[in-house]
């Protein structure tokens, strides 16, 4: 045994010699001190923007990491990121090879995850057109207004059973279940979660199967220890492999059957939903869209358009009942602008600038993806007068750069005026929760829709305050979408004004 660990040393310094003798001398940015093998693993301490919060305060605003087999380039300044996904936007437009990625997004084709090229245009392509195009916003804008009226009515029921005050609501299921079934509405033209009849078990089954839905739909696509240690992956580590496989045998045998389903469906209910759009392409282009990129689609509808829409939405009212007084200010530009004879729709939306600011500055604090999905270097370039190499993962701290002091007056602060006062704050590389370049989110306007249309649709037809007498928590999760630490709960009751239409919904 002693032999051995000699051996392997002796391998170990060889190599190391090796490599710094044929190295080329690179002007690589700011680095801490990093450990062998692991490089800089052990500083990153989850949360992830946090820790790298700290690192770049400490080191500057372009960072390099080394963890395991992997560079990480770490950016939290607008000159950098503009400079990284406009100027170099090509370079960095790929996505890391990556075990999830490889297993849950079909070996890298779905549009999300593939690499930059002719496949991801002609998929990025195909969603825009079809479901997140301006007219496809607007085309879908009726399921959008159906499913909050559905919200709302549940709630009024609700409260009408207990004496005009709802029991606590649970408002991480009330937007969940939301957002859910909007997005399987217009993907595939079906309702997700009926809505709970009685309570009791009934309401439990509901919940079970939305708790499924979660669990089946929202386990991580980013990177796992095993993407930067790979001899992990080889020793089939905790079982990482072996339990993303299943997962995604489970989910893909339930999108396979939604496609079945609307396969089934007559030409004219076909054309309702994305998914029978893309059976009406696979009849003209067979050998392009199989059902494998059309599970691949739908797949990525309900990974990017429910989770962090719902969580946005959850975020905003924990801001607005700890800010009452901006509550108040929502309300009546809603009075003003919409009034008490309908409830708020999609065409009302764009005479409430102020509700438009309360979203924005929900974004800038709480952004559903504190870090951007990291990008990938396809070559050689620089970043900031720094040299940056071919295969290097670039990681965008979204999160530090909305609170960055030099950038936001009060960075920490709940402040929805300014964005009002200044429109351009959301111009540029300092606002962005959608991510920019070809990257971007093309579903920011959907998603965005979404969530002020619920958000105005609960403040026109209720009251609400917090469970107890102190604020609610703002403590974040510590996952990878900003989650908070401790779900929403909120009481509410029907305003007096809105009763009549209520009851008629």
């Amino acid at each position: 045994m002693e032999n051995l660990y000699n051996y392997l040393c002796t391998i170990f310094f060889v190599f190391l010699i090796v490599k710094l003798l044929t190295s080329k001398k690179q002007n690589l940015p700011p680095t801490p001190f990093s450990l062998p093998i692991i490089g800089h693993f052990h500083l990153l301490k989850p949360p992830l923007y946090k820790a790298l919060a700290t690192l770049l305060s400490k080191y500057g605003p372009i960072l390099f990491l080394r963890v395991g087999s992997r560079r990480i380039l770490v950016v939290s300044s607008p000159s950098a990121v503009e400079e990284c996904l406009s100027k170099n936007d090509v370079i960095f437009a790929n996505r890391p090879r990556t075990m999830a990625g490889d297993i849950f997004m079909y070996n890298q084709r779905a549009f999300v995850w593939a690499s930059y090229g002719p496949l991801w245009r002609n998929l990025r392509r195909v969603n825009v057109v079809e479901v997140l195009s301006s007219f496809g916003v607007q085309k879908f804008s009726s399921v959008r207004e159906e499913e909050v009226g559905n919200a709302v009515h549940r709630l009024f029921q609700s409260s009408a059973v207990n004496g005009g005050v709802s029991p606590k609501v649970d408002m991480k299921y009330l937007f969940g279940l939301l957002t859910m079934n909007v997005i399987m509405k217009v993907t595939s033209g079906k309702c997700g979660v009926e809505a709970a009849g009685a309570a009791g078990d009934d309401e439990d089954a509901e919940k079970m199967s939305f708790q499924e839905f979660r669990s089946l739909f929202f386990p991580s696509l980013g990177t796992n220890i095993c993407d930067f240690f790979p001899v992990l992956k080889w020793i089939g580590f905790r079982g990482i492999e072996k339990g993303l496989k299943e997962i995604h045998r489970r989910r893909d045998e339930y999108l396979q059957k939604l496609v079945d389903g609307v396969r089934s469906k007559s030409d004219r209910e076909k054309n309702s939903s994305f998914i029978g759009k893309l059976l009406s392409l696979q009849e003209e282009d067979p050998n392009f869209f199989t059902d494998e990129i059309i599970r691949s689609m739908a797949l990525i509808m309900f990974i990017a358009g429910t989770e962090t829409t719902a969580i946005t939405m959850e975020w905003a009212m924990s801001l607005l009942l700890n800010h009452p007084a901006a509550m108040e200010k929502v309300r009546a530009e809603i009075v003003d602008n919409v009034g008490h004879e309908h409830m708020l729709n999609d065409s009302d939306l764009a005479k409430l600038p102020y509700l438009h600011c309360v979203v924005n500055e929900t974004l800038r604090l709480y952004p559903p993806a504190p870090v951007l999905l990291p990008h990938y270097s396809s070559e050689d370039c620089t970043v900031g007068g720094y040299d940056v190499p071919k295969g290097t993962l670039l990681i965008v701290n979204v999160w530090a750069i909305h609170r960055d002091p030099s950038l936001w007056a009060d960075p920490t602060e709940f402040k929805p005026e300014r964005f009002e006062a200044r429109l351009e704050e959301k111009e540029g590389s300092k606002f962005l929760p959608f991510g920019l370049g070809r990257r971007a989110c093309p579903g920011a306007t959907m998603s965005t829709r979404l969530v002020l249309l619920a958000l105005g649709a609960a403040i026109q037809c209720f009251e609400w305050k917090n469970v107890g007498s102190g604020e609610v928590d703002m403590t974040p999760g510590a996952g990878q979408a900003l989650s908070k630490a401790t779900p929403l709960e909120a009481i509410c009751s029907p305003r007096p004004g809105l009763m009549k239409l209520l009851s008629q919904m």
